[in-house]
């Protein structure tokens, strides 16, 4: 057996409960952005979410069955999945923001419902505000929140994954 050179990843709890704890910040985060400070999400941005609805109630099961060596290590391991793809939304989104590649063509906002008259159709127009997924809303320290999620996810993805391949417990610990 070797040991993890980070002491942290050996506890499969402990990395399971951080790594719920930040991904639930980090939705609530994005969340408050949207309904407190009224930053409209686009398309991309509400996709980036998903891995996030999926990963907190993993992440209560992963804490659960922990000690469980088994299913500890293999929710861990889905867990750590769960953010890879999340890191890769998020480094997408970046660099449709960046302008590096396209971005997907119906990344404009969500289409409008059918209007009964001109009247109404034109109302909608005036109420109705597009949001681009060419244009990062937000920025700090240079990243905007895709940008920040990518990181964000990496990191989750990496200490999920290393604890799920990390060494065995000794019989008896928990």
């Amino acid at each position: 057996m070797t040991a993890s050179p980070l002491p942290l990843v050996r506890d499969r709890r402990l990395v399971a409960l951080l790594v719920t704890l930040v991904a639930a910040a980090t939705i609530a985060t994005a969340l408050v952005f949207q309904y407190g400070l009224g930053y409209q999400p686009c398309a991309l941005c509400l996709l980036q979410r998903w891995p996030y609805w999926i990963a907190l109630p993993l992440g209560v099961l992963a804490i659960a069955f922990a000690p469980r060596e088994g299913v500890g290590r293999g929710l861990l391991a889905v867990l750590g999945l769960v953010f890879v793809v999340s890191a890769g939304l998020g480094a997408y989104h970046a660099g449709v923001e960046w302008g590096f590649w396209a971005g997907p063509s119906d990344c404009g906002g969500a289409g409008l419902p059918q209007a009964a008259t001109m009247n109404d159709f034109l109302a909608q127009l005036d109420t109705v505000r597009v949001v681009s997924c060419t244009e990062a809303a937000w920025r700090f320290l240079g990243l905007s929140m895709a940008g920040w999620n990518a990181l964000i996810s990496a990191g989750l993805a990496g200490l999920a994954l290393a604890s799920a391949a990390g060494a065995r417990r000794p019989a008896g610990r928990i």
